[in-house]
């Protein structure tokens, strides 16, 4: 009996160590990444943007609160949030808690689907479902029944009122000391509240740096920012796959970017020009799906540097 039945205990217990990791240890082990990134024109100072994207903060996650927290002291130039602030309805207080420090800093955001509506209890087997037919969020699929409403004015309130530029579908200027930013953004493609044709035409004329901003990095928005030559687009939502292969990578990135694109900087082509894209993995889970494996929370501190030739 024991031969018979050795493997598929073996099997259970190994699957059943492997969720452990990802719902008790991974979830919770919070990540840096610096990259580098040559996109500014020559003889300008280097500038240090920090990416927070995907927080789906839950009542109690003060784990994540506190180092959200500790993320001021990166010092950097700008914050870019690149929306999916919630996960519980109840959160918006924690969430402002958690990124208060950063508020002091100048920034800019985009809002997801997370921040307009509470998730639901979903199988994780339809992301490879959607994968297979083509069709993500609001995007070919019939629009959703119930959804829960989530407070997202108070968060975009207390943004604005922080000084950070609101780039759902507008533009938006920073101004540094010495520098001063142009932000192009999108609402989220993932739930086709996207209308590129009210901000197109490219970087604007008298600032020092364009970028370009969404939550969700669909094709058909990269194609547009891109062949409207912006240099770096900034995205998040993917999760970076969230529950990834070892040695392998990402299964799904719930759009349509490939996998391989899933989390990190990479580039873009269309229309005959090439733009840097970096999707953020992001620092959170939905509320119902809190597990990660071999692909930890993060925050990004992208150094901006001048073009090579």
């Amino acid at each position: 009996m024991r031969a018979r039945y050795g493997v598929p205990l073996g099997i259970t217990a190994v699957g059943a160590a492997g969720l452990a990791y990802a719902a008790c240890f991974e979830v919770r082990s919070f990540r840096l990444r610096r990259i580098t990134v040559p996109v500014l024109p020559r003889g300008m100072r280097p500038l240090r943007v920090l990416q927070v994207s995907d927080i789906h903060m839950v009542s109690g996650q003060r784990k994540k609160q506190r180092w959200l927290q500790s993320l001021a002291g990166l010092r950097p130039d700008f914050v870019v949030n690149t929306g999916d602030n919630l996960s519980d309805p109840e959160g918006v207080p924690e969430v402002l808690d958690a990124l208060g420090p950063l508020m002091e800093f100048p920034g800019a955001y985009v809002f997801g689907s997370n921040d307009y509506y509470g998730p639901k209890p979903r199988n994780p087997a339809r992301y490879l479902l959607e994968k297979a037919s083509g069709k993500h969020g609001l995007n070919g699929n019939p629009p959703v029944v119930g959804a829960i409403h989530n407070p997202w004015t108070e968060l975009r309130d207390a943004f604005d009122a922080a000084g950070w530029v609101g780039l759902s579908n507008t533009r938006g200027r920073l101004k540094l000391e010495d520098i001063e930013i142009a932000l192009t953004g999108l609402d989220d493609p993932h739930i086709k509240r996207d209308r590129y044709a009210e901000v197109a035409g490219g970087p604007e004329s008298g600032a020092d740096l364009s970028l370009a901003v969404v939550h969700a990095p669909y094709l058909r928005v990269l194609d547009a920012f891109t062949a409207d030559r912006y240099p770096l687009i900034l995205a998040g939502h993917t999760h970076g796959g969230q529950l990834c292969v070892p040695f392998y990578g990402a299964l799904v990135t719930n759009c349509d970017l490939d996998a391989r694109r899933v989390k990190g900087l990479s580039q873009h082509q269309a229309g005959g020009h090439t733009s840097y894209l970096h999707v953020s993995a992001g620092c959170g889970t939905n509320r119902y799906t809190p597990v990660r494996f071999a692909c930890p929370p993060e925050a990004t501190l992208l150094t901006l540097t001048p073009q090579t030739p």
